[in-house]
């Protein structure tokens, strides 16, 4: 059974950075796009990141383009969410998720699997 597992959460001041990480667990031959969602507290879930099967192709959500990057390495499984110039407002439980197609997609009705979430909390 394929299971997504984060690592890489934590605490980080305003302006700093921080990487998360993902790796799907179980199988070696997905071919399935990835992303982070994110839920601030009292927030409804918000994109942040999805990238393709292959990694050629990328999407990053208004919130966080030109600060956060993503990447991937297919022979692992493992996605990588790079997150610089890091604002309060970043403060959330960031989920992976694996798509049940293989480009990027931004709705989360395009995701299957989902991981538990690991907490990022950016001070001032």
């Amino acid at each position: 059974q394929v299971q997504l597992v984060e690592s890489g959460g934590g605490s980080a001041q305003a302006g700093g950075s921080l990487k998360l990480s993902c790796v799907a667990s179980g199988r070696t031959d997905r071919r399935y796009a990835m992303a982070w969602f994110r839920q601030r507290s009292g927030k409804e879930r918000e994109f942040v990141a999805a990238i393709g099967w292959s990694g050629a192709s990328t999407r990053i959500g208004d919130s966080v383009k030109g600060r956060f990057t993503i990447s991937r390495v297919t022979a692992t499984n493992t996605i990588t969410l790079h997150m610089d110039f890091l604002e309060p407002e970043d403060t959330a439980v960031y989920y992976c998720a694996e798509a049940f197609r293989g480009s990027p997609s931004e709705d989360s009705e395009d995701y299957a699997l989902w991981g538990k979430g690991t907490l990022v909390t950016v001070s001032t």
